[in-house]
């Protein structure tokens, strides 16, 4: 086994037991809470409601703190509905249900804001938004759809963006030939196979995730690159025998294979090819996805 499949597979185990790893941030950048904050948020519907354990289990897989848990829990509970379009948001009443300052209910709302969930007007205060002004590809609203009541339509629309992203993506980095990412890309194929190997789900799941990153990024176009992050909240969320990234299997390692070589040797007919054949490993996308037509 390589150093670099070594180093992936010693992070993903300290990261499945809950140990944050070397350069590991929390997403949300603001200071840590005061001592008297730092209890668990609770969710608006109490403490038992299933939307409440949901954000729960999110906010704590990801090691955020307060702001993080809060903009979690108001994300969740705008995208699922439960919180319904030009509903009036009082901070004051957000700081007394969940239990945390005005501070963190305002930082939380600007992240919120940005992220076009809601919206701050003088006399008027804050209000949800319409899913027509929401960030639709922002990777915290994909997966807050996909694991609410529009799961179907979030994996549908992200199986169909990437059938749009990723041949497009393989097809331009052949003609670029970077060493460097080409190298990166054999790394992660043989990380892949030995995740399978040992049955390591997660190092599977983070070699595959950068895989895909880095054919994107070996494309050279930059528009193409600020949409890395949907490929790898798709990867995430995909819940379902989608696509050949959905589990570690030895077809899905053979495909990620023939798309490394085809690029390697410059082929961009065959890299866009087998990247089309990993997109749709599982007949059921075929009626999401229908291959383009024969003229």
């Amino acid at each position: 086994m390589s150093t670099l499949a070594h180093t992936m597979m010693t992070a993903a185990r300290s990261a499945d037991s809950g140990l944050a790893g070397s350069g590991e941030l929390d997403r949300y950048p603001y200071a840590e809470a005061p001592a008297g904050e730092r209890a668990a948020i609770r969710s608006w519907g109490g403490p038992d409601s299933e939307l409440g354990r949901a954000g729960r289990r999110g906010s704590a897989s990801r090691g955020r703190g307060l702001h993080g848990q809060l903009v979690q829990q108001l994300g969740q509970m705008i995208v699922s509905g439960d919180l319904g379009a030009d509903r009036p948001l009082v901070p004051e009443e957000i700081g007394q249900r969940f239990e945390v300052s005005r501070t963190v209910v305002r930082e939380s709302l600007r992240v919120l804001e940005a992220k076009g969930l809601v919206s701050a007007r003088p006399n008027v205060g804050t209000r949800v938004r319409p899913v027509s002004d929401w960030n639709l590809l922002d990777p915290d609203i994909i997966e807050w759809r996909a694991f609410g009541p529009q799961r179907d339509d979030q994996r549908r629309e992200l199986a169909e963006l990437r059938w749009t992203i990723e041949p497009l993506a393989v097809r331009l980095a052949a003609g670029h030939g970077r060493e460097d990412i080409q190298q990166r890309l054999g790394d992660m194929v043989e990380i892949m196979g030995h995740a399978l190997g040992q049955g390591d789900g997660i190092t599977f799941s983070r070699a595959d995730a950068e895989f895909h990153s880095l054919l994107i990024q070996a494309a050279g176009n930059r528009m193409l690159e600020h949409l890395s992050g949907i490929v790898s909240a798709a990867l995430h969320v995909s819940g379902g025998p989608v696509t050949g990234c959905d589990r570690p299997t030895e077809a899905s390692v053979a495909h990620h294979a023939r798309i490394a070589d085809a690029l390697a040797s410059g082929d961009s007919a065959g890299a866009e090819a087998a990247m089309r054949q990993l997109l749709v490993v599982h007949p059921e996308v075929e009626r999401v996805v229908p291959a383009p037509r024969e003229h």
